[in-house]
């Protein structure tokens, strides 16, 4: 009787979708008053080597046999995809005690399953036993290509789900090398599109469009936009990021000074730059970590925050804008750590990590080229962030050449305007007014519509 009752009890848990990875099932993560009706998982992935990268996944709180499967990744490089998930576009938020959590309602886990993906190795609750953490862009798409491979391992019932890549900042770069190892290796999985928030996609035009973004923002003033175009420009184009005038290289210098260094909220140009009780920063943010990738490729370096940032030293001398207090405190709590399946060789979580980072690639131009052949892609940026503006993605997208569908128009969110879009062929174009480099964090709402019209290929 008790055989059967076993066989029968395993059909129940097959037919229901329950044959996931249990060991990493999350069953009481702290700071929750209830705990959530949808399911959860934290543990490792494989990377290569013995590298091992941690995830978060969250199931869909829809339809999670049939819903897409869609992975995170944030920035930096160095940053912690842990942000995404507690702070923009995760079910659960941090209160800010650093103890407590509250629902959001605009997780992108109401339309899909999500995995948050903590990477390259060093990052957040990544690590590696032997503490190798050199690496470049090549590098870490291939460690994240084999985690995804070992996530499938973990979960087989997903791999037939529609999957999709999504990321913000840095992984501009993360994003596209990913998508493009999966076109092109042998692993199965069911790719359909890409999505990429406030990405660097081409070094060069982020600078340069940035010094218009500021002009016309109001940041520089008249008398330098003179300087700037006397000695920038030649009539038809101005060339800031890779000028070979001395004179124009002190102009653009002071642009960025005043973009970066004066106290501007650099990634939300219209909201206040949080600089802790001190005065100094609180935590090591991503913040430097972008930039110092960002403007890398600068002969040398004008802003005095580049210099601090690569060094590795002072980086407290720079406001850095975003306060992640409450989300450090939370994950360092040792019941959190427990909860999540958090190995004892992975470090205290901290949001970014000083990783020897090599950036291989300037621009995107030929990764999207290819990737957009096989599948759909979308590019949204909010309108007020200074980091990875609006304007140099739309440039790097207007330079990909491709066949445009629908000219550029409003889009609306419970009857307001929430951004303008423009369709190419195979590529959505999406700004978010008033949004700044964390969309879903800054206009959770928008961030959800546009996100869900992505997954189901409609119109915004």
């Amino acid at each position: 009787m008790s055989l059967l009752f076993g066989i029968a009890l395993f059909s129940i848990i097959a037919s229901s979708g329950f044959a996931a990875y249990t060991p990493d099932q999350v069953t009481n993560l702290p700071g929750l008053k209830t705990q959530p009706s949808f399911r959860h998982f934290s543990g490792y992935l494989n990377a290569s080597a013995e590298k091992k990268l941690h995830y978060w996944f969250v199931e869909s709180q829809n339809d999670p046999a049939n819903d897409p499967v869609v992975l995170w990744m944030n920035g930096g490089p160095g940053c912690s995809s842990m942000d995404g998930m507690l702070t923009e576009l995760g079910p659960f938020h941090v209160n800010p005690d650093g103890e407590t959590l509250y629902m959001n309602e605009y997780s992108w886990s109401t339309k899909a399953n999500m995995i948050f993906l903590e990477a390259p190795a060093g990052v957040g609750y990544s690590y590696s036993p032997d503490k190798q953490y050199a690496t470049d862009d090549d590098k870490v798409s291939m460690d994240n290509y084999l985690a995804l491979q070992s996530f499938f391992k973990k979960f087989p019932e997903y791999a037939s789900n529609e999957f999709y890549v999504t990321g913000e900042s840095y992984a501009g770069i993360y994003v596209p090398t990913l998508s493009l190892r999966i076109l092109q290796g042998n692993a199965t999985i069911n790719m359909k599109g890409f999505a990429i928030g406030n990405g660097i996609t081409n070094f060069d035009t982020n600078t340069d469009s940035l010094i218009y973004f500021a002009y016309y923002h109001g940041l520089l003033g008249l008398d330098l936009w003179k300087s700037l175009t006397e000695n920038c420009c030649n009539g038809t184009k101005c060339v800031f990021s890779k000028t070979t005038s001395s004179t124009c290289y002190t102009y653009v210098g002071e642009s960025l000074n005043i973009v970066y260094n004066i106290g501007l909220n650099e990634y939300s140009l219209y909201a206040d730059c949080y600089s802790g009780p001190s005065g100094k920063s609180p935590l090591v943010t991503r913040y430097q970590f972008d930039m110092m990738h960002v403007l890398g490729h600068f002969p040398t370096t004008p802003p005095k925050y580049y210099r601090a940032s690569s060094a590795g030293k002072g980086l407290d001398l720079m406001p850095p804008c975003v306060n992640r207090t409450a989300e450090t405190a939370y994950l360092n709590l040792p019941s959190v750590r427990k909860a999540l399946h958090i190995s004892d060789q992975a470090p205290s979580w901290e949001l970014c990590s000083n990783l020897p980072y090599s950036t291989i690639y300037n621009t995107m131009f030929d990764q999207y080229q290819t990737l957009l052949t096989k599948y759909r892609g979308m590019v949204y940026n909010g309108d007020t962030d200074m980091a990875c503006n609006f304007l140099g993605d739309e440039w790097f997208v207007e330079s990909l050449g491709l066949k445009v569908q629908k000219q550029r128009v409003p889009w609306k969110v419970n009857g307001q305007i929430a951004g303008f879009f423009k369709q190419f062929e195979n590529l959505s174009l999406v700004t978010v007014k008033g949004a700044g480099h964390m969309v879903p964090a800054d206009k959770p709402a928008e961030a959800l519509h546009m996100f869900t019209s992505f997954l189901e290929n409609g119109p915004l």
